[in-house]
């Protein structure tokens, strides 16, 4: 069977979108100047900052390039930490009541606790170096992998299970051949939060305690009153995160086959 493609005109619904927000920019800072260029650049402005900073250090002393490696490193390292960590944890809590009984009580008081809050503990703790925001990207990324896998392995209907015993599967064989597989778009959906977790996180992070990344780049612009650099890392940061949740539902389509990946 094939599948459907998108009609042509939600895709264009949506590029017209796009083209109209920067129609308005444009108008309302280069035609009818409602916004002065030194607090609101216009778009041309930021293309042209944005192209220039690829290659050019000032004023921050570090490339677009730069920086975004930068963020890069220390969001992926965190994140996969708290995928690989997380949704074994949340699995392990789900299906066996001691685990369950013995972290619950931890991961309760640590659940509500924002990812950006950690940030003071940790420069004191460690310094604004990588292995403090790295912890700070862990802690917001390890909450929505074990919440999500806790709760795909909890949602097993009974009569799968009942069938696994009927075959004689060991509790082991249960939970490898019938808990884990029909929990999978729970985890990826998961492992999709804790993207956009890890990612808010890191910039955040950079914007108080670093000394290179997209936060960082934005905070010094801020104290040189450069918004042209300010917005064009904003557009950075969502280009990115755009990219980086694109490449995770590609993966979410294999993994998860038939599922229908919003």
């Amino acid at each position: 069977m094939k599948k459907k493609k998108k009609p042509l005109k939600y895709t264009l619904i949506s590029i017209a979108s796009v083209v109209g927000f920067l129609l308005l920019w444009w108008l309302a800072t280069d035609v009818f100047h409602w916004a002065s260029p030194q607090t609101l650049p216009s778009p041309v402005t930021v293309l042209k900052t944005f192209v220039t900073k690829l290659t050019d250090p000032r004023p921050d002393n570090g490339t677009m390039f730069e920086h975004i490696g930068a963020s890069l490193q220390v969001a992926l390292s965190g994140y996969l930490m708290g995928v690989v960590i997380g949704t074994p944890l949340g699995i392990l809590m789900a299906w066996y009541k001691p685990v369950d009984l013995f972290v619950r009580p931890i991961f309760d008081l640590l659940r509500p606790i924002p990812g950006i809050a950690w940030i003071p503990l940790m420069i004191i703790l460690f310094g604004i170096g990588l292995f403090s925001k790295v912890v700070v990207v862990f802690l917001a990324a390890f909450v929505p992998c074990v919440l999500n896998s806790y709760t795909g392995i909890r949602q097993t209907k009974d009569v799968h299970l009942w069938v696994g015993q009927t075959f004689g599967a060991s509790n082991f064989q249960m939970l490898v051949r019938i808990a884990i597989p029909t929990s999978l778009p729970f985890v990826m959906t998961g492992i999709r939060v804790a993207l956009g977790a890890a990612w808010t996180t890191i910039v955040a992070a950079e914007l108080l305690a670093s000394t290179k990344g997209l936060g960082f780049m934005i905070q010094q612009a801020r104290g040189m009153y450069r918004p042209d650099v300010i917005i064009a890392g904003m557009v950075a940061i969502g280009a990115i995160g755009a990219l980086l949740g694109w490449i995770l539902s590609i993966i979410e389509k294999k993994v998860v086959k038939g599922a229908r990946v919003k």
